[in-house]
């Protein structure tokens, strides 16, 4: 049996560890009432700590939705991700377009969580006075300019990337957060195969054989 000396005593966790269960907490408080419908308290609540004992960690309300987001979020399902998987179409010579789509939807199907988090903020934001409201807007740009960062393999008829996939991949951003949100509603879709369906259209026979 323990010992009265040693039961009473709390837990200590180091500060790494502590702030990925805030950012837990935050994630699945903000998936489910959305990020003006949570308190610090709330997620303070949810943690087990004083309100001021988590802000030491965050800073603030505003920089917890940041940390969330952007330190959570955006980091993984990336590129470099996809080049080191050895997937098909992931060789940096021979990289395609619509292979790193693929992969990216396997990835967030298994995070369901986190796309349900991105969800919520992304129609929240859509308020000027929304804390991410200037990172949901200029989304768009951002993701341009970091997929523009890699040579991609682009059917010869497409011409240059810069010149003729901005168009496509805005598109198939847009058709992957609808896909998404129909995963996320009832009665539920494989998201995969789902977006299979979306891939034929984006990147259609014949022209796209042999790129995908």
């Amino acid at each position: 049996m323990p010992t009265s000396e040693n039961s009473g005593k709390r837990v200590r966790k180091s500060p790494e560890e502590r702030k990925r269960e805030i950012l837990d907490a935050a994630v699945r408080l903000i998936g489910e009432r959305g990020f003006n419908g949570i308190s610090i308290q709330d997620v303070a609540d949810e943690v087990g700590i004083s309100k001021q004992g988590l802000l030491r960690y965050v800073g603030s309300k505003d920089n917890m939705l940041a940390m969330t987001f952007t330190d959570y979020y955006a980091t993984s399902g990336t590129v470099e991700e996809f080049m080191e998987s050895k997937l098909p179409g992931s060789d940096p010579e021979h990289l395609r377009f619509p292979s790193y789509l693929r992969f990216l939807v396997r990835h967030n199907a298994q995070r369901r969580e986190m796309v349900r988090l991105f969800s919520v903020l992304h129609t929240e934001a859509l308020n000027p006075g929304h804390p991410l409201y200037d990172e949901f807007s200029g989304r768009n740009d951002q993701i341009w300019q970091v997929y523009s960062l890699y040579s991609w393999e682009i059917p010869p008829q497409m011409g240059d990337w810069d010149q003729s996939m901005r168009p496509i991949v805005r598109r198939a951003m847009e058709a992957m957060d609808g896909v998404q949100l129909r995963w996320l509603s009832d009665p539920p879709i494989d998201l995969y195969d789902e977006w299979l369906e979306f891939e034929r259209m984006l990147f259609p026979s014949p022209m796209w054989d042999g790129y995908r």
